[in-house]
């Protein structure tokens, strides 16, 4: 009878320490994989994706145009078992709110300070920013205004030079910022950039390999852009990005003066920031891991591999 119930208890604990086990296992790997959530924010869902244990360096993804957070997801999928990685989407971006133009004013400098509280509500205080595209004037922004929270740069195609503007590429838009409000050009760049092709084209021009692209991104896009009102949205950033070149100057010389290490990953076949806007920041830091790829404007579309790679060993090397 002693022997049964000794075999009994025995049972017991192996079945609790194994379970303990599992839930264990189960807590760390739910650190390690993605986790969405949103932050109320002056009102507003700022959705995010997140991975990775915030106890770990931080590194902060910031989206470009015209998509959003999705576009960091086979990073978010690979580097959360070393870093904590975070990626919010933008208001009118995303899964994030999206009000009304009459209800929220869509500039940089807007949008910087949405980002900007975002991030100090949701605790993260030093941070490796990555820059794509439209990260990269909201990202300097944070930056300029934050020095000390941010221990270095991961770029991606995110621009900030003059050289770096395609004279091409930028054309109709800066026809745009002499002429605001005219029905013709605001419908010709409509056609043009938020059509269902040129949106597909954002993603595939100068790429190896188009038809190996994932269409899901530009999918996802489609609908969003199908909203009303968004098309005055993205207009009214258009309109604005002109306030960004006037900031280039601010952030060459926080470049010059805080010398933060760069990982830079540029797909040299972009149509909007051609090769000259990688190869100006060479002026500025010199701390830089320097990389063109074969591709398009997405680099990660295409190079995933290559630039998460490249990733995990800046941040190792750099930042512990």
């Amino acid at each position: 009878m002693k022997l049964t119930k000794l075999f009994c208890i025995f049972a017991i604990a192996i079945i609790l320490f194994s379970t303990v086990g599992v839930n264990m296992s189960n807590a760390k790997n739910n650190l390690t994989t993605v986790r969405y959530g949103t932050e109320k924010i002056d009102g507003l869902d700022i959705f995010y994706r997140e991975a990775g244990n915030p106890s770990k360096q931080a590194v902060v993804m910031l989206h470009g145009f015209p998509h959003s957070s999705h576009m960091y997801r086979d990073v978010l999928a690979k580097l959360g078992d070393d870093f904590y990685l975070i990626a919010p989407d933008y208001p009118g971006f995303g899964d994030s709110s999206f009000p009304r133009v009459e209800d929220y004013t869509y500039t940089f400098d807007n949008i910087a300070e949405t980002m900007d509280k975002f991030l100090i509500q949701h605790g993260v205080d030093n941070y490796v920013l990555t820059i794509q595209d439209y990260g990269a004037p909201i990202g300097f922004r944070i930056a300029t205004k934050h020095p000390e929270k941010v221990k270095g740069f991961v770029v991606m195609n995110g621009n900030a030079y003059e050289e770096g503007l395609s004279p091409e590429g930028w054309a109709p838009i800066m026809k745009y910022w002499e002429n605001k409000n005219n029905p013709e050009l605001e419908a010709a760049i409509a056609g043009q950039v938020f059509s269902a092709e040129g949106l597909k084209w954002q993603y595939t021009h100068g790429t190896r390999n188009p038809e190996g692209i994932l269409p899901d991104s530009w999918n996802l896009d489609i609908m969003k852009f199908a909203r009303e009102g968004q098309h005055q949205m993205q207009l009214d950033l258009f309109y604005d990005y002109q306030n960004n070149v006037k900031e280039y100057p601010k952030w060459q010389q926080y470049l010059r003066d805080t010398q933060p290490p760069m990982l830079l990953v540029w797909g040299k076949n972009d149509a909007f920031f051609p090769e000259p806007g990688a190869e100006a920041y060479k002026r500025d830091v010199k701390d830089i891991d320097y990389n063109l790829l074969n591709t398009g404007h997405f680099a990660l579309e295409e190079e995933s591999e290559f630039i998460i790679n490249k990733m995990r060993t800046f941040l190792k090397d750099n930042l512990g």
